[in-house]
């Protein structure tokens, strides 16, 4: 991370009763910098970003975070792994034993293990993961309402089983369309809503280029794919199959961004090659991998008819490159944080962007909140607002690596508005299957303005792992 930083806001005019009365806006600060943020006489492997003042600290970290992910558990402890966060313990999936330059062939990790561990520390062999190589590493991995875990690597998808220990072997991604390292799209679970809570995953961008090519014969000029592919996960969506439609633009290592209103942010990413770097024969810059970067973000509305749901109407166009090991994520406080750059000659660029918030804040929010239970907040809602429509998100914002947001969620809770328009009684997720234990944070957002968030502790607080909690598993 540079010491001089370039610092980049995205936002939205703020005061506005909704989105289309206002257009979102890059905000540059500060310069961009070549020399590293050094602790110890040695470069910082990571970084304590003030959102406020747009500083970075150096954190001395003691092991090898490179190309990592993490989590937290159900007491708030965070743990730092390339691992998802399904029920109530981690779940660590795929990987390899030693440095592979591109693709995960010289010797890949084909298994499953926990933590805290299970079946005696002994990691479970996935057949799944053996016939998605060689593109498998950093695999879309999502806990389902009822127990049990989608995953996706290469361009396929199973159903897993924790407790059986089985697997459902869903529909490929359709047209070829591989998402995962080194063929890097990305994946949400789209946000889940009461009463049903019904489960759909959305996966874009990607590339497809066959697996079998090798490196010597891809090149930073490929293009990259342009599809969305959406599935329902019911027996009556799997069966329907794969809805596809078309991005603005292709796109490779994208972000997908869930929004406190239920939309998808689209952003970072190129539009030709790959991901990793300095394996293609005709690198940009000597370097990337990938070419032609994305500058204009995106929003997907779920809701919307299939051919309507993505726009780019209100978004503003940058000029920084944001590709490889770059990141995006929602801040508690509205902001989007967006950060890294193309690996061109070492320089680094670093920056934060705002999603459109009032700054007036909740108060008498619980610092704990129980399974299917009932609570209280103080709202304080602008004369100018009609309160037509009200949306509660209770989210875990994710822990961003290889465009793919490890643990990323959010449920949307029934609310309901006192006449005073003062409080919100707000109704918590019904079990921990619908919303794994531990942080989160609360968005309430009022005829399309959100608020900024507020951070709970879901469920007891007991470290794991924890017994089912809230009502019997019904979905």
């Amino acid at each position: 991370m540079p010491q001089s930083s370039h610092a980049l806001l995205l936002s939205l005019a703020q005061g506005s009763a909704s989105a289309n009365a206002a257009g979102w806006n890059f905000v540059q600060n500060g310069t961009a910098s070549n020399d590293p943020l050094v602790i110890n006489n040695a470069s910082a492997r990571g970084a304590l970003w003030n959102l406020e003042t747009n500083t970075a600290s150096p954190l001395r970290v003691i092991s090898d975070t490179f190309c990592a992910s993490g989590g937290f558990l159900s007491n708030g402890t965070m743990v730092t792994r390339t691992t998802i966060y399904p029920l109530f313990l981690h779940m660590i999936v795929g990987g390899i034993h030693e440095r592979t330059p591109f693709y995960n062939n010289t010797d890949p990790v084909n298994n499953f293990e926990f933590f805290p561990p299970k079946d005696g520390g002994v990691p479970r062999p996935s057949e799944f993961l053996a016939r998605s190589l060689p593109a498998n590493l950093f695999p879309r991995v999502f806990g389902l309402p009822d127990g049990r875990v989608l995953m996706v690597a290469n361009n396929q998808t199973i159903i897993y089983d924790l407790e059986k220990n089985t697997k459902t072997i869903l529909p490929d991604i359709p047209n070829g369309v591989r998402v995962t390292n080194p063929f890097d799209g990305s994946a949400t679970l789209l946000p889940l809503s009461p009463p049903l809570y019904t489960p759909e995953v959305l996966v874009c961008g990607g590339t497809t280029a066959s697996d079998l090519i090798q490196p010597a014969n891809l090149s930073s000029q490929d293009p990259a794919s342009d599809h969305c592919s959406r599935l329902t996960i019911t027996p009556e969506g799997i069966k329907k199959g794969w809805q596809v439609e078309k991005m603005l633009e292709a796109r490779i290592m994208p972000e997908l961004l869930l929004l406190p209103n239920g939309q998808v942010l689209t952003v970072d990413g190129a539009q030709t090659g790959y991901a990793a770097f300095d394996t293609v024969p005709d690198p940009v810059g000597f370097q990337s991998n990938a070419d032609h970067p994305a500058f204009t973000p995106s929003l997907y509305t779920p809701e919307l008819p299939l051919s309507q749901r993505i726009s780019n109407k209100v978004m503003p166009t940058t000029n920084i490159p944001r590709v490889y090991h770059s990141v995006a994520s929602l801040m508690p406080q509205g902001n989007i944080l967006i950060a890294g750059s193309n690996p061109l000659n070492g320089q680094v660029v670093n920056g934060t962007g705002e999603f459109h918030t009032y700054r007036s804040v909740m108060s008498n929010v619980p610092a704990k909140i129980r399974f299917n239970k009932r609570f209280t907040i103080n709202v304080s809602i602008p004369k100018n607002l009609k309160a037509n429509s009200i949306e509660v998100a209770l989210m875990d914002l994710g822990f961003s690596s290889h465009a793919f947001h490890s643990s990323s969620r959010l449920v949307f809770m029934d609310a309901h508005l006192s006449p005073d328009r003062k409080t919100l009684s707000i109704l918590s997720p019904p079990n921990n299957r619908v919303y794994p234990p531990g942080p989160a944070h609360i968005f309430v957002t009022i005829d399309d303005v959100t608020r900024a968030g507020a951070q709970v502790m879901v469920g007891s607080g007991a470290p794991p792992p924890v017994a089912d909690q809230g009502l019997p598993n019904q979905f």
